[in-house]
């Protein structure tokens, strides 16, 4: 097949039925042939390893401040702030009961095992207004390492899916696409089309393929445009769903490379250290019901056409966060979920700068509050619906956290000095709320803290405890001082991310829309009018609690938050800014793995190549 008769034409169809399905009504067309998955005692003891605590630590910390709102006599009001704080609790706590079982884990780890047929399986890389020589460049070192370890059985096609809009962009990628098929293997499969019209966006985008082109192949490994995954962690996962005939989707461990800026650098850091435990911790009790995180999975192409056809929601409004829902109706058809942290090698990139985070956070919150309308929908396994929720309430707890930091600035420092003093105690509705003296702030301040903190220093201590992990890092030193750094900016970035979190779910409330826009990989600069622009309600509200401290109306324990509050413009400037690759260092960015390094080769080849071309238009 020459290049021309590529860039003109995919395969042959080979179509596959992708009947839409319901959530009104049970699973439409044949169900799993497998028996359903059965959730083995070791789940349910992990289940309850997680969930007991979490519960516990909630219940105790809700007496704690029952009886401290009983002091004055216990309204109903107060009452249900107890319960909205033993709800924000539980969530945390949750996190922490995870992170603990994950790191008593860590050591025990059962290997892959390699039975099963040989798969067919395609590399599907949606891209969308995307840099070319990023997403071909990643694309083409996946397919090339690959190609080297041909002859194990399964076989590989490469698939660049473009919804591209931009005429400028779509013809580089024609000429990036040119660019593989001349420098790649003549034996290497790969295609690329761009549809006329970018019906349904992403979702829209797969199920094109899947109806046109998915009966050829056993199973869809699903990237996204910043994807990219070592030869031997595809294989691992290929051979995990050719082991597990009853498994429909077995999602990796995606870990975050790349990063240049302070921002990214705490990320990457933090995913590198407390991920690990983590994410252990959730593969234990999640079993078979895991969730898919819409990228870096392998999915059996037949199961996720027969039982993941997303319908609209009412008013044929699009699901826009459609990995959780997809994941749910293909449980409800009888097909395992599994979640694999301990395939090593698959990757990706986090957004540069603190505004780039917020852009691409706020697109989740729209559509993860969408969940909410599905937790009753019909057929869904119960963990199916606890993910849905689980989502949702990542970004509810955020105006949760918001609301009861206001009522503690206004309960002051006093009961004559609090603003609550000033409203008429004749308000029914006006809780006798208790004087928090020092001892209460502090206790309240430590709590909240070193909750947050827990998942992070258990995370930290398994980390340790793998000496290889700390000496991967520069040694214990270097390890402790990016620990230390991490745990500072993210509690100078945690109130900022409140607030914005805050915004944009009320924003999402009220109906206001915004634009599933590619994420930003190279930004990280801004003009500090923009940032001004973006952070003004952060610095009210952190000039607010700044001015009622110093007035003494306010408790001097919520200085860490309005100095973070008052600084948004500041350290949303500074999260953009370069930093050397040995602060926050990880492994990967002391020593780039393999395939990075032939990505980035293949991706300055692209770009090359794109220079030389005549571009029309410009």
């Amino acid at each position: 097949m020459t290049i021309a008769s590529q860039l003109a034409h995919m395969p042959p169809h080979h179509p596959l039925a992708f009947p839409e399905q319901a959530f009104d009504s049970p699973h439409k067309g044949a169900p799993s042939p497998h028996a359903d998955p059965v959730t083995v005692p070791q789940v349910i003891w992990a289940r309850i390893a997680v969930f007991a605590p979490a519960l516990v630590i909630t219940g105790l910390l809700m007496m704690v401040f029952l009886r401290w709102f009983a002091q004055g006599g216990l309204s109903w009001v107060e009452g249900v702030l107890a319960g909205l704080i033993g709800f924000g609790v539980f969530w945390i706590a949750l996190s922490f009961a995870t992170a603990l079982l994950g790191a008593l884990a860590l050591g025990a780890r059962k290997p892959l095992t390699k039975t099963g047929d040989a798969l067919n399986v395609a590399l599907l890389m949606p891209i969308y207004n995307e840099a070319p020589h990023l997403t071909f460049g990643n694309a083409a070192a996946m397919m090339e390492a690959l190609h080297r370890t041909r002859g194990q059985g399964h076989s590989f096609t490469l698939y660049m899916l473009s919804d591209t809009r931009d005429p400028n962009v779509a013809v580089r990628e024609e000429i990036a696409f040119a660019h593989l098929c001349a420098s790649l293997p003549p034996d290497v499969p790969v295609f690329y089309r761009r549809r006329a019209q970018n019906t349904d966006r992403k979702v829209g985008n797969l199920a094109d393929w899947v109806t046109h082109w998915g009966g050829a192949h056993d199973a869809m490994l699903v990237l996204d445009a910043d994807s990219l995954m070592s030869a031997p962690a595809i294989r691992a996962l290929t051979d995990a769903l050719a082991s597990d005939p009853g498994a429909g989707l077995i999602q990796s461990f995606p870990h975050l490379i790349g990063a240049r800026t302070l921002f990214a650098r705490a990320q990457e850091f933090a995913n590198s250290t407390y991920g690990a435990a983590l994410a252990k911790g959730l593969a234990l009790w999640t079993g078979q019901e895991g969730n898919y995180w819409g990228h870096n999975a392998i999915i059996r192409t037949t199961a996720f056409a027969a039982s993941a056809g997303l319908p609209k929601l009412r008013g044929g409004r699009l699901i826009l966060s459609h990995d959780f829902v997809e994941a749910g109706l293909m449980r409800r058809a009888g097909w395992g979920i599994r979640f694999l942290p301990q395939v090593g090698g698959s990757w990706e990139e986090t957004p540069p700068a603190l505004l780039d985070h917020v852009a691409r956070d706020t697109r989740w919150c729209q559509g993860n509050l969408q969940h909410l309308r599905l937790l009753r929908a019909r057929g869904f396994h119960g963990l199916s619906r606890f993910h849905l929720l689980h989502g949702a309430v990542g970004y509810l707890l955020s105006p949760l956290w918001f609301a009861l930091l206001i009522i503690w600035a206004l309960i002051g420092t006093s009961e004559e000095q609090s603003v609550l003093a000033y409203f008429s105690p004749d308000m029914p509705l006006r809780p006798t709320w208790p004087e928090m003296g020092t001892q209460g702030h502090v206790g309240a301040m430590l709590l909240v803290y070193s909750l947050l903190i827990a998942p992070k220093l258990i995370g930290a201590a398994a980390t340790l405890a793998q000496r290889r992990g700390v000496l991967r890092v520069g040694g214990i030193g270097a390890f402790f001082f990016g620990l230390v750094t991490e745990v500072l900016l993210s509690i100078l970035y945690a109130p900022i991310l409140m607030v914005q979190q805050t915004r944009a779910v009320v924003q999402t409330l009220l109906g206001v829309s915004v634009d599933w826009t590619p994420q930003a990989r190279d930004g990280g600069v801004y003009d500090l009018r923009d940032l001004a622009r973006a952070h003004w309600l952060e610095t009210v509200i952190g000039a607010a609690l700044l001015t009622g401290i110093i007035a003494g109306l306010v408790s001097v324990w919520l200085l860490p938050i309005a100095v973070s509050l008052t600084g948004a413009v500041g350290l949303s400037w500074l999260s953009g800014r370069p930093t050397h690759h040995r602060l926050l260092a990880t492994p990967q960015s002391l020593r780039a793995p393999a395939i990075r390094r032939a990505a980035l080769h293949w991706q300055d080849g692209v770009k090359q190549a794109v220079q030389k071309a005549f571009i029309p238009g410009e």
